[in-house]
């Protein structure tokens, strides 16, 4: 059973992948119906892992370890997203996309490379033979699983009860994790899935270690494309006018969790360079404000 396909499951998770993917493509084109986008993306992970898991049918410690911890992350999130956007009501994402077949082919697409990519460490290493015993590269990549996994989940809670208040209407989340970074979910999920990839370092050899661009498409992903930049844009433009917006925008790190009172007092080419503080996210500020961040950055060298 272990060589079905290939024997590191490569193209039989790739199709499976397309396969769960277009079933739900084919869903959200018929019936203009968006609310299963993010709930598809999550739960994929799970199909993989207990897939590639069942498959092998060698059941090791450490590939039913990294697989439930998939299945953990996968669940939560699917579960959580899912409640989330049948309280809200229409992703504002597809607003564009409900009548351009085009466009959600595309998203679809990608969605389907970005699941299989961020699957590839725990693919490979329930494909694998080599079974060495528990090394501290599993303990610390457990260890960083468990604490992006709680950094993630806490902040999903925390913004969704901010959002449920009405006395919050009109505000942007500053409260529990948000404190400290302004994307905490996403440097949860970053930090865990690089976990994930620690946690398989024992078992790799040699192109093996290709897996690694798991975790990195999963960090740039969100560095440049379809995370913080979009955010960052939509809440510019919604307080982007609010002087107190601003002023949080200064002193809250845009991923790695610090206290503002540190991070605001950093110079510019530090918060570039080491904290991911790149000009796109304040090109939708005020003109002022945005000419603020970038006379900041020629003063520091980083412009």
């Amino acid at each position: 059973m272990g060589t079905v396909i290939d024997s590191h499951f490569l193209a039989l998770t790739a199709f499976v992948t397309v396969g769960y993917q277009f079933m739900f493509f084919i869903i959200t084109a018929l019936l203009k119906f968006d609310k299963v986008t993010d709930f598809a993306g999550s739960t994929n992970f799970i199909v993989l892992a207990v897939l590639t898991l069942v498959v092998k049918g060698s059941w090791h410690f450490r590939q039913v370890v990294l697989s439930l911890l998939v299945i953990v992350w996968g669940f939560r999130l699917g579960l959580f997203l899912l409640m989330r956007i049948i309280q809200w009501g229409e992703d504002r994402r597809f607003d564009e996309m409900r009548s351009n077949l085009g466009k959600l082919v595309v998203f679809w697409t990608f969605q389907a490379i970005w699941v299989w990519t961020v699957s590839l460490p725990v693919t490979v290493v329930n494909a694998s033979n080599r079974k060495p015993h528990v090394t501290a590269e599993d303990i610390i990549g457990w260890i960083m699983w468990s604490i992006g996994f709680s950094i993630e989940a806490t902040a999903d809670q925390q913004k969704l009860a901010f959002k449920n208040s009405p006395e919050n209407r009109g505000k942007w989340c500053n409260v529990g994790m948000w404190k400290y970074t302004r994307h905490p979910n996403y440097f949860g999920e970053i930090f865990l899935w690089w976990g994930i990839f620690v946690a398989s370092a024992s078992v790799l050899e040699g192109a093996e270690w290709l897996v690694i661009i798991g975790p990195i498409f999963l960090t740039l992903l969100l560095l440049f494309l379809s995370g913080i930049p979009l955010l960052e844009e939509s809440a510019d433009k919604k307080f982007g006018n609010v002087a107190a917006y601003r002023a949080y925008k200064r002193t809250t790190s845009p991923l790695i969790p610090l206290p503002p009172s540190i991070y605001g007092n950093l110079p510019s080419w530090f918060k570039t360079i080491f904290l991911f503080e790149f000009p796109m996210y304040n090109r939708n500020l005020p003109r002022e404000e945005s000419t603020w961040y970038r006379r900041a950055g020629k003063k520091s060298g980083t412009d």
